[in-house]
């Protein structure tokens, strides 16, 4: 039983090390994607299946693992250099699936940036098209290409003018606030210091507030009377 055991996780683990090797040859050639300059908009058919085959891989290998997991888990004095190789191996296998989420990701920065560049060439070619009427037809593309990006350059300056316009209004208005402000503040010092020097208008603010709160006192003592009257013929 050990003999057979022991063949049996020498073949599988032969098997792991082989589709180990062919991962990271696929690793190699998938990786010269996210280098390149000429990447189409979208993934091509020959990128979609060695990006199947890598996957493929992963999933036979995590299949093999797993089998040397049973025999190990059988074994009744599993030695420690088998569990050594099992865990070195499912640390690359882990190492490779997470290698694989960085490629895509790279690769897809890549197509991203190459896509945005050629548009923005578009637009250039775009811009003198629409504009050969009045362009020179005889400027070279170097030429054409600083034409657009002047004009550009003369786009962002107005919206910067604007920008700058809008933010003298705000200022404007900021400081008309603080000016009606500190004015509001000086009236409201003269009345003070008025009353201040004028005791019979003081003191007949004072009789006003005091005879106000007296009425409230009497009206507030009246409504609760008649709560307490209907309340005690209810």
């Amino acid at each position: 039983m050990s003999a057979s055991t022991g063949t049996g996780w020498a073949q599988l683990r032969q098997q792991a090390r082989t589709l180990e090797t062919q991962t990271e040859s696929l690793f190699h050639t998938y990786s010269q994607y996210q280098t390149s300059t000429t990447l189409p908009p979208k993934p091509s058919e020959e990128e979609q299946k060695l990006e199947s085959q890598i996957l493929e891989l992963l999933e036979r290998r995590s299949s093999l693992l797993t089998q040397l997991t049973r025999l190990l888990d059988s074994d009744p004095s599993p030695s420690a250099l088998k569990t050594s190789n099992l865990t070195r191996h499912r640390d690359l296998l882990s190492t490779h699936r997470a290698e694989l989420s960085r490629l895509k990701s790279s690769i897809s920065t890549t197509r991203d940036r190459l896509h945005l560049l050629s548009s923005v060439r578009n637009d250039i070619s775009a811009y003198h098209h629409s504009n050969s009427s009045s362009s020179n037809p005889n400027l070279n593309p170097e030429a054409q290409e600083s034409e657009y990006m002047l004009a550009e350059r003369g786009r962002l300056d107005n919206s910067h003018s604007m920008v700058d316009s809008v933010l003298s209004q705000a200022y404007a208005v900021q400081e008309n606030f603080g000016i009606q402000r500190e004015t509001l503040a000086n009236v409201n010092r003269r009345i003070v210091g008025a009353a201040s020097q004028m005791p019979g208008i003081d003191g007949l603010m004072r009789r006003v507030s005091s005879k106000k709160r007296r009425d409230g006192i009497i009206l507030g003592s009246f409504i609760a009377f008649c709560f307490l009257v209907v309340f005690w013929f209810s």
